[in-house]
């Protein structure tokens, strides 16, 4: 039996991609297997394609893809279980994390999936859970760990994009006063998830004198030193994105600083690489089941559009996540 998949033959731009026939996989022990009904793409996706920052070539593949099937995000339903799998059945409505979801069907370990509540539109969801699981993640740095509290003051830099809009909707659920970093045109959108503020990042410096506890990093190029301006005394810097032309690190040489700056200033600086957890996951599931959250969807398209939507993702006319269906 063979699936349909989009394949990705070496590192580059969208021509690298196509659509082929592949033998369908097997799950292996403690994996399952999924037939998809949506996968998710976003500038991570793109990293993946182009292999670029160089730094991220030992995980992505040295010289070819590591994963050659694109995406990560999958939603859909199991067709079949693995040795060693307890707590799911032929049928059951799965969300989770797998090495290529741009195909018909995927295997998804069950330590990086959850079953997906009936009400719960599998289209959407499939936008949850890389860029959610990071947002979670990341506002959990807060107070050394302990996370975000009633009353904090925090501030999203790239309020608008995937991990930046879950952000702004988990932190305004944990009862904080959240500031939104964004253009101006989407200034309207960040109000609506949650946001008290929103500062247009085009209008200049950020600091306006308002100091906060936690400034979690989703966009843009801003300097650490500016950064840690931004924080109280005690404050935490989580830089969990951001872009920048350099092809060895792109953003992540802000990461790398903040790790050997940190020990030695009163605030936490942190770099942020999500951990792909069904724990975490279920709890992003409950906010959304509650109406805490919305997955961030910005458009959809059809399996074979793939390269069509991360030409748009590279354009920068898609912001946050594009759902493939299947």
């Amino acid at each position: 039996m063979t699936m349909r998949a989009v394949v990705q033959r070496g590192f580059g731009g969208t021509e690298q991609l196509s659509v082929q026939e592949l033998p369908d996989p097997t799950p292996g022990e403690g994996e399952v297997l999924v037939r998809v009904a949506a996968a998710a793409v976003d500038r991570g996706t793109v990293h993946l394609l182009t292999g670029l920052p160089y730094i991220a070539r030992p995980y992505v593949g040295m010289r070819a893809p590591r994963f050659p099937v694109v995406g990560r995000d999958v939603s859909g339903t199991v067709a079949a279980i693995g040795p060693g799998v307890t707590g799911y059945a032929v049928g059951d409505r799965v969300l989770g994390t797998a090495d290529g979801s741009c195909a018909e069907l995927a295997v998804v370990p069950v330590t990086r999936m959850v079953h997906l509540p009936e009400g719960l539109d599998p289209v959407t969801s499939a936008a949850l859970p890389i860029s959610g699981l990071t947002a979670l993640q990341g506002l959990a740095k807060a107070h050394r760990g302990d996370g975000v509290r009633p009353g904090d003051a925090v501030l999203v830099i790239g309020a608008s994009g995937g991990v930046g809009s879950y952000a702004v909707q988990l932190a305004a659920a944990a009862g904080a006063e959240v500031t939104g970093v964004a253009s101006a045109a989407k200034a309207d959108m960040v109000r609506d998830l949650g946001a008290s503020r929103v500062l247009d990042y085009a209008a200049g410096p950020l600091d306006d004198g308002t100091r906060y506890d936690l400034v979690l990093v989703a966009g843009g190029t801003h300097r650490l030193r500016d950064l840690r301006r931004l924080l109280v005394r005690d404050g935490t810097l989580v830089l969990a994105g951001g872009e920048s032309e350099n092809r060895l690190t792109a953003g992540a040489h802000r990461q790398l600083l903040a790790m050997l700056w940190s020990p030695f200033v009163p605030q936490q600086l942190l770099g942020l690489m999500s951990r792909e957890s069904g724990e975490d996951l279920a709890a992003l599931v409950e906010h959304v089941a509650a109406g805490r959250l919305r997955p961030a969807v910005d458009r959809t398209f059809s399996l074979p559009q793939t390269p069509e939507a991360l030409e748009e993702l590279i354009a920068g006319r898609v912001r946050g996540k594009a759902v493939i269906t299947v």
